[in-house]
């Protein structure tokens, strides 16, 4: 039997995302608009990768990549410098690795995407999946034998979703979230996926599909449900400047999967992804701005002035590491 020598396996598509803000609307015809900020980095699947390996998981990425430029450059960060295992991922020549530019302004972002379907099945690319304490898979409509692999094999599995270039949002997609431990999508993917009106109408609909539910509202934060606990919570998001929220989505469901395998209530893992991704927030990029603890143990240090905050997050004195 394989040791288990891997926190988090992920699957997804992966991007190499080029982000710009600082500046007051977005290019119109005609027009050229420069930006007073630039940012470069993997993106997609890769955000939550990034984000598990500096909260100090040990995590496995596979995804497909180009034989190119952004291919490349994405291997080197997520290998080189994030330590993110690579070894069920691979290069494909003659295929363009999907890009996406993000337009940061107004406190939200617009994006922009280039790419192909990857030249083959996800099964395929992961053959066996490692066993793990947990796998994040970016789900899909089509069924996929290695999550039933993993999950056999005593992994939580936590669904999330990217945006539907079609606009269906099909509700036989959540046939394929019933097979997973959680599913976190945002209150607008909700919605649409259950065909409700708020997000606490989609996150019932959602509790009961999954054990663990939840729904990231943006700016206000997140409502959430575990069955498995009896829990329910709902937080509200934190006041921070935002410069660039792409990939905080992403960040906040990383860290969301940190907290829960290490054992916290419901209502400290959703503040601890809601400080997460309000701190990804603050800087330019999705995987480059994810936190690690010493940003975490940074942002305490300053915040526990404010009694609010500092009844709140009383938990991170307890849950961060030493030194």
């Amino acid at each position: 039997m394989d040791t288990l020598d891997t926190d988090v396996f992920l699957s997804g598509l992966l991007f190499l995302d080029l982000a710009f803000t600082d500046f007051e609307h977005p290019p119109t015809p005609g027009v050229e608009v420069w930006t007073g900020g630039m940012g470069t980095g993997p993106g997609g699947i890769a955000n939550f990768a990034v984000a598990l390996s500096r909260l100090g998981l040990r995590t496995s990425l596979a995804a497909a990549f180009g034989a190119d430029f952004a291919g490349d450059y994405c291997w080197h960060v997520l290998a080189d410098d994030e330590s993110v295992d690579l070894s069920r991922s691979r290069r494909f020549p003659g295929w363009a690795t999907p890009v996406t530019v993000a337009l940061a302004y107004a406190g939200d972002r617009a994006l922009v995407t280039h790419g192909q379907a990857p030249p083959c099945h996800v099964d395929e690319l992961i053959g066996e999946p490692p066993v793990s304490r947990a796998a994040v898979v970016h789900i899909g409509l089509e069924p996929t034998a290695w999550l039933d692999k993993a999950r056999n094999a005593g992994s939580l599995v936590f669904a999330d979703v990217g945006w539907d270039p079609s606009e269906e949002w099909s509700p036989a997609l959540l046939e394929q979230v019933a097979q997973c431990h959680a599913f976190m999508p945002n209150a607008y993917e909700a919605m649409s996926y259950t065909r409700t009106d708020s997000p606490r109408a989609a996150l019932a609909k959602l509790a009961d599909l999954v054990p663990l539910a939840v729904v990231t509202c943006g700016a206000t934060g997140a409502i959430a449900v575990d069955g498995t606990t009896g829990e329910t919570a709902t937080v509200s998001g934190l006041d921070v400047e935002v410069v660039d929220p792409t990939g905080a989505g992403d960040v906040f469901g990383a860290s969301l999967v940190a907290a829960t395998l290490a054992g916290w209530p419901l209502a400290e893992r959703l503040r601890f992804a809601n400080l997460a991704a309000g701190l990804s927030a603050r800087k330019l990029g999705g995987a480059p701005a994810a936190p690690g603890w010493p940003d975490i143990a940074q942002w305490w240090h300053t915040a526990r002035a404010d009694a609010d905050l500092r009844r709140d997050y009383a938990f991170l004195d307890r849950v961060i590491p030493e030194g």
